[in-house]
């Protein structure tokens, strides 16, 4: 679990006896599948929308949201713990004399959105006094009455609690008897069920579902007391529990021996592999530090993408308005201007809010923008950032590109990042013609421990298993490895992209952004990826 997720969830490792914040208030299992009345979202809308304008606002958007989060979490025969968390009410956002005002309640009826309407017109009015540059708002066209869903083929949520729990129990099963000596299995789901109207004249209602299942594995060695850990190669996704029951027909095995789903996700199979491969682990050389040729797995390369690429091309923090969570970013606007070299010409990285099965997948996000895909690095050169509708003059834009989103109907919505992914080969070449192709590497499957900088260009990352590659083989696994890279350098040095046959998506489930600080969710495929001279160290060396 990364720093973010932990800083997120770090209420769960009470086993249970603390709800965070971020689950809302308990409820029982049968209350997760209940919504709110679409007459009631309609009237509660057009109450805000109308008080809003009333108090003099001239523009308005009212979100109401009715979130639900799960989680079940077990260690190897016991639960731990099982939350089913709800949170539902208004969140109303406005524009009075150029500025921006917000104001939320969880009272749905219309004397309590139109107390929220006025207070948020009143915050922007006091705003205002202080604001030397109006809001300029990009325009959103009138979408009228739409809808959009995840499109899943079996509610996680509708799924009972003693199903969740043995499967988790199984895989726990599975893991202690191929040899693991402790391990913990943890199943979330999310649904967000998200009502947006504006006076733009949209009204979109929109109901979103989320999954994620990880788990850890750890191998004691009696004789020396030493241990070893891998976590589980899931991919957060934007699906159902469907997720969960993967179609034989889509297994593929990757080089070093780890099984794989393109669009699923065999729990115990990953369980009874990570067992193995952590008694591996326990025999595996350390690594001798110095330059090799990387071979980075999806599994792997998310993370990289996620921090090096994707929070940098975020316009907020290019602009210096965000700098939580690792400052602002080294790619400036006039890098853009002069068509930066950001990588090879094999780089090709696009933000997308529509691609089926992913975490940031939505029809419109939360300022009424409808979703699209776009380019962010084009043949290695910097082409565009990710904008949101008050941003998007700055660029010359004419509109957004829908990357706005609030983590509750109680929290302010603001620029999150889209799904950043790098595109797959265009050349036919798979994991193995890869490595084939490699003298002196490694190859790395699984994310790990980073390290990045206050302008995102130097960063250090880890990973979860490490395959010596030698003479185009790979014979066999080492340990305590982690690479360094300045951010340019490293994309510069990307000397091959396998096919899309190999493209898989990563994603963080629980992302964290913003002050105070919120989540989201976000995904980042790619297929294998090489990169070439990349300065490898020891993380386990002696400091004397």
């Amino acid at each position: 679990m990364h720093r973010r997720e932990f800083l997120a969830l770090s209420g769960l490792t009470a086993g249970g006896l603390l709800l965070p914040s971020f689950f809302g208030n308990a409820i029982a299992a049968e209350q997760l599948l209940e919504t709110i009345d679409p007459a009631l979202k309609k009237r509660l809308a057009d109450d805000a929308l109308s008080a809003a304008k009333a108090a003099g606002a001239s523009y308005c958007d009212v979100r109401i949201g009715r979130y639900l989060r799960q989680a079940v979490m077990t260690r190897e025969n016991k639960v731990q713990g099982v939350m089913n968390g709800e949170s539902t009410g208004v969140g109303i956002r406005v524009i009075a004399n150029g500025a921006w005002g917000f104001a939320a309640t969880n009272e749905l009826s219309q004397a309590g959105v139109v107390r929220a309407a006025q207070q948020a017109a009143a915050i922007a009015k006091a705003n205002a006094k202080f604001q030397t540059v109006p809001v300029q708002l990009a325009k959103a066209p009138s979408y009228g009455e739409v809808a959009w869903k995840t499109p899943i083929r079996k509610n996680a949520m509708a799924v009972p609690i003693k199903e969740k729990a043995d499967l988790l129990l199984g895989v726990n099963a599975a893991a202690m008897a191929a040899g693991a000596s402790f391990v913990n299995s943890t199943l979330f789901a999310i649904n967000e069920q998200k009502y947006f109207a504006s006076t733009d004249g949209s009204y979109i209602d929109q109901d979103v579902h989320r999954i994620w299942a990880p788990m850890g594995v750890t191998v004691i060695d009696k004789a020396s007391g030493k241990f070893r850990s891998r976590a589980g190669l899931s991919s957060p996704r934007g699906m159902g529990y469907e997720y969960l029951e993967p179609d034989p027909a889509e297994r593929f095995e990757l080089p070093g021996g780890a099984v794989v789903y393109r669009n699923a996700y065999d729990m115990k199979a990953d369980a009874i592999a990570a067992a193995k491969q952590v008694k591996e682990k326990l025999m595996a050389k350390s690594v001798k530090p110095g330059k090799y040729d990387l071979v980075l797995d999806p599994s792997h390369t998310w993370l990289t993408i996620h921090e090096s690429v994707g929070h940098p091309l975020e316009l907020d923090r290019v602009l210096g308005y965000e700098a939580n969570y690792a400052g602002t970013s080294f790619a400036t606007m006039d890098k853009r201007e002069a068509h930066f070299q950001y990588g090879s010409d094999k780089v090709n990285i696009v933000a997308d809010k529509t691609q089926p099965g992913s975490l940031g997948a939505v029809g419109w996000d939360d300022e009424g923008v409808k979703c699209k895909q776009w380019d962010l690095i084009k043949a290695g050169k910097l082409v565009d950032y990710q904008t949101i509708r008050d941003q998007a003059h700055i660029l010359g834009k004419t509109e957004s590109d829908g990357c706005c989103y609030a983590d509750s109907w109680s929290s302010v919505q603001f620029q999150r990042m889209a799904n950043v992914s790098l595109k797959a080969g265009s050349d036919k070449l798979s994991p193995a013609e890869m490595i084939k192709g490699v003298e002196n590497g490694i190859y790395i499957i699984g994310d790990g421990s980073f390290s990045i900088d206050q302008q995102r260009y130097n960063a250090q990352f880890g990973g979860q298993l490490f395959y010596e590659i030698k003479n185009g083989k790979i014979t066999g696994q080492i340990e305590d490895v982690a690479y360094q890279i300045r951010t340019p350098e490293f994309w510069n040095a990307c000397a091959a992209v396998c096919d899309q046959s190999d493209y898989r998506l990563g994603g963080s489930f629980f992302d964290g952004k913003g002050q105070p600080g919120q989540v989201s969710a976000v995904s980042h495929g790619s297929a294998t990826a090489r990169f070439n001279g990349i300065n490898v160290i020891n993380t386990a060396r002696s400091l004397g």
